[in-house]
């Protein structure tokens, strides 16, 4: 049976990973693809971007992440398409061709990095001219609300205006230390690495406020708020209440 822990995970991915599929699918992307996943961890978008017969890099500084990548990577069959290497963004430019990929994945990572434009030019650098990145940032509007229904009056306060690190007792799933962009920002950032913004999807619109027990008790809860989250995320009047942004450019 699954767990209200299992629900809100895929409510929490299956947009994004809805987006990310179509790119791949696209006619003009027909054929294997050069793939990179900035901080993919143990694979979870990077098996299943190889088993639609593609080739992944995954780059993430943790030596255990990746040792759960290549058992994961092995256990789909598809081992002699997912290659990990140890680094961060920091590392990109040693560990990925210049102008090579087709498709980079940097889902989570921007906000942990001290200069989110710098690395924004070093992934528009390892993408081939018409390539893509899909970026997924968390979003400072609803970060401020998150802090003011948790108490944190005085924070909430100061974030409006300030895209500053997070403190404890904000949305499940929230990391201390990330930095959160409003679209505006997100499409700035963008430009200003030569990319072009294509399209923006709020993420995590209900999922971190449906409460847990609704998720267990209520029959059929999990399809719903899945598909809730689904009807909602490209409407822009839901944006500055997701508590991510997931952002597709161009170079």
């Amino acid at each position: 049976m699954e767990r209200p822990l299992e629900r809100r995970t895929a409510a929490r991915t299956a947009v994004v990973w809805d987006v990310v599929q179509a790119l791949l699918e696209q006619p003009d992307r027909a054929g294997e693809q050069q793939v990179l996943d900035i901080g993919g961890g143990t694979g979870g978008f990077a098996v299943r971007v190889a088993a639609r017969g593609n080739r992944v890099t995954v780059v993430d500084p943790s030596p255990d992440a990746l040792a759960a990548l290549a058992r994961r990577a092995d256990e789909q069959g598809v081992a002699d398409r997912v290659t990990g290497l140890q680094g961060d963004l920091g590392d990109l430019v040693g560990l990925a061709p210049e102008g090579g990929v087709d498709l980079v994945l940097c889902h989570g990572v921007l906000g942990l990095v001290d200069d989110p434009a710098t690395a924004l030019r070093t992934i528009a650098s390892v993408l081939r001219p018409g390539g893509a990145l899909s970026l997924l940032v968390g979003q400072r509007h609803a970060a401020v609300l998150a802090r003011a229904m948790a108490g944190h009056l005085s924070a909430a306060r100061a974030l409006l205006d300030d895209a500053g690190p997070t403190v404890p007792g904000e949305r499940q799933g929230d990391r201390q230390g990330e930095r959160r962009f409003t679209a505006e920002e997100v499409d700035g950032l963008l430009g200003q690495a030569g990319l072009t913004p294509r399209s923006t999807h709020g993420i995590r619109v209900f999922t971190d406020l449906v409460p847990s027990a609704l998720l267990d008790l209520e029959p059929g809860a999990g399809a719903a708020l899945l598909d809730l989250e689904r009807a909602v995320a490209a409407r822009p009047e839901y944006l500055t209440v997701a508590s991510q942004l997931h952002v597709v450019a161009t170079r």
